[in-house]
């Protein structure tokens, strides 16, 4: 396929097409809805109670908590394990905001570090530089679909006395080593929002860990403090999974290694067509990246983006600015640093088309298109 063919394409190439994924899915969809409209159970109950236990299967967990969202998740995993208000709580500077919301809405203070060159993932040495006495948890984040380093961050958190809260929103299916994602740490806070590998038809999340008494404070909290039906033993959140929802991620849930396998296909072809100066994220040597993005680093971003899109391809940007640089985080006396590689990455990165029903020619096309775009650029 020459280059001029593949430009002169007349179908688009959206960065996310969640219809072509529901079209396949549609009547078991609609039987799951219709079998709760049915029951009139929308608040918890059976659905919720079946998908949680589905899912830490999938994870290799004991415990699953279903939760409203991934936030939700992340914040009441940190309070379930013990974080009190003040306690710092080490994290990327580079990642979606709600990590640092999470972690603020749980009353700690985000202390942001730096992350990696060449993965976008947190550097370990950069957390050990970053450790004081009030440090109680590392929330590493499995950003794009690939796992940190759990052996390094598990020693250093094993090592300080450390709580390590994986932020898995991207990582469903993922894993490191033989250990899935959702069962690398003390809990783990997974997303369901409809773009994320098992997405919901609206927003949800879970906690998975293997503590039984960290679970059982997680579904307390979710649900108002309630230990029973009118036995509030503590201060809770209302932040539960809905009903419909975990029926509906239910349907998907079988689906989630297929098209984790289809993300890594798209990735693999990606990466073999893609030229040299279009730089993607490096895959660590014993990590299986489940593919959530497919992020690339070029130089002039902004020309770059433009030149796809008056080609026909959608793109992204995961994440700019720098969380230290955002208005609520920026605060000199707490980042530590100038943190140049997430600097870097929010002013390079560009998320390339990725979901699972993108087609080989789709990913033709993005590549040529990109390495045309490039080349212009250089003249």
């Amino acid at each position: 396929m020459t280059l001029g063919a593949v430009a002169a394409g007349t179908a688009d190439v959206p960065l996310v097409d969640l219809t072509r994924e529901h079209e396949s899915l549609a009547e078991e969809l609609c039987r799951a809805f219709e079998g709760v409209l049915a029951t009139s159970a929308f608040v918890l109950g059976e659905e919720v109670e079946r998908f949680e236990e589905e899912f830490a299967a999938v994870c290799g967990a004991p415990h699953c908590v279903g939760v409203a969202s991934g936030t939700a998740g992340l914040g009441i995993a940190l309070i379930a394990a013990g974080l009190r208000p003040g306690d710092e709580v080490i994290i990327p500077a580079h990642t979606y905001v709600a990590t640092a919301v999470a972690v603020r809405h749980a009353g700690g203070v985000p202390v942001f570090c730096d992350v990696e060159r060449d993965t976008g993932l947190i550097d370990v040495e950069a957390v050990r530089a970053c450790l004081t006495a009030r440090t109680v948890a590392i929330v590493p984040v499995h950003l794009y679909g690939q796992t940190c380093d759990m052996d390094r961050l598990g020693g250093l958190a094993r090592q300080h006395g450390l709580l390590l809260i994986e932020d898995a929103a991207q990582a469903h299916g993922a894993s490191w080593g033989a250990v899935r994602a959702g069962a690398l740490g003390d809990a783990a806070a997974f997303s369901f929002y409809p773009s994320k590998n098992l997405g919901a038809l609206g927003d949800g999340g879970a906690i998975c860990t293997r503590d039984g008494e960290l679970a059982a404070r997680a579904r307390r909290l979710r649900n108002l403090g309630q230990r029973r039906k009118g036995e509030h033993v503590e201060l809770g959140f209302n932040e539960r999974l809905d009903t419909l929802q975990a029926a509906l991620l239910r349907v998907k849930l079988p689906y989630l290694e297929g098209w984790n396998r289809a993300r890594r296909q798209h990735a693999a072809r990606y990466r073999a067509l893609l030229p040299e100066s279009v730089r993607p994220v490096r895959e660590q040597p014993g990590a299986v990246c489940v593919n959530h993005l497919f992020p690339v680093r070029v130089a002039e971003r902004d020309r770059f983006r433009a030149e796809l899109r008056e080609r026909g391809v959608a793109t992204g940007i995961h994440y700019t600015p720098a969380l230290p640089d955002l208005p609520p985080f920026a605060d000199p006396a707490r980042t530590g640093g100038e943190f140049p590689e997430a600097r870097g990455w929010a002013a390079e990165e560009v998320s390339l088309p990725m979901f699972p029903r993108l087609t080989a020619e789709e990913v033709e096309r993005v590549a040529f298109i990109s390495a045309a775009a490039i080349e212009k650029a250089a003249v």
